[in-house]
């Protein structure tokens, strides 16, 4: 589990068995904490570290078919820049929300506008059928960050980066076109699949505009 505050920001060293392993260099905060076996988010996916060397400041993830299928880690090519969370620690604060590091579609940059003083708008697209996973003012994560979506409308909406978010994050590198990992709120996929499942019983079809539940990475 994760919070969706980026730790550090890293980048792709290496791609490895046709792009099923990657290598990638990371910062002491992020190489000195992280063991063999254990989790790290990558620009919102949860990995396992199959190996890890701190004096050389890189780890190296394995990407599943469903991984690669799923997400954009698939298709980065070597020098992009990811995203590095560690998982929450049950004593943490919690300041972002509940992230899972489970990809639940690929969204896509639709514009990004300067809204001075290092204020920057991004506005996002997915399919429409996701609408429901959208809560305006709820919470959203954008390749692993913590956001609050607004504007929301026909599988698209909006966040405001403040100036901090954008400059120690990846999101910086986006241009519109650009891919990105989006993973809907926790709660938010819970209550679209026990309502689904609630009209299936009453025969009134799917819930939630034809969301097909939570499918993750």
């Amino acid at each position: 589990m994760f919070t969706g505050l980026v730790i550090a920001v890293g980048r792709v060293d290496r791609r490895e068995r046709e792009g099923s392993r990657l290598v990638i260099h990371a910062p002491p905060e992020i190489v000195d904490e992280l063991r063999v076996g254990g989790s790290v988010a990558v620009s919102g996916v949860c990995l396992t570290a199959t190996d890890v060397d701190p004096a050389r400041r890189r780890f190296a993830v394995d990407l599943s078919p469903e991984t690669r299928k799923r997400t954009t880690l698939g298709a980065l090519p070597e020098g992009a820049l990811v995203n590095l969370e560690l998982p929450l620690r049950p004593a943490d604060r919690l300041g972002g929300h509940l992230v899972q590091g489970h990809v639940d579609t690929v969204g896509e940059v639709v514009s990004i506008e300067s809204q001075g003083g290092g204020h920057v708008l991004f506005a996002f697209q997915v399919e429409p059928e996701y609408d429901p996973m959208i809560v305006e003012k709820g919470a959203i994560a954008i390749d692993g960050v913590s956001l609050t979506p607004f504007n929301v409308r026909a599988g698209r909406f909006e966040v405001a980066v403040v100036p901090h978010t954008f400059r120690v994050t990846a999101l910086r590198a986006l241009r519109p076109g650009a891919k990105v990992n989006v993973e809907f709120d926790l709660l938010a996929k819970y209550v679209a699949k026990q309502l689904d499942v609630y009209l299936r019983r009453l025969g009134r079809g799917g819930a939630a505009a034809g969301w097909r539940g939570a499918r993750g990475s």
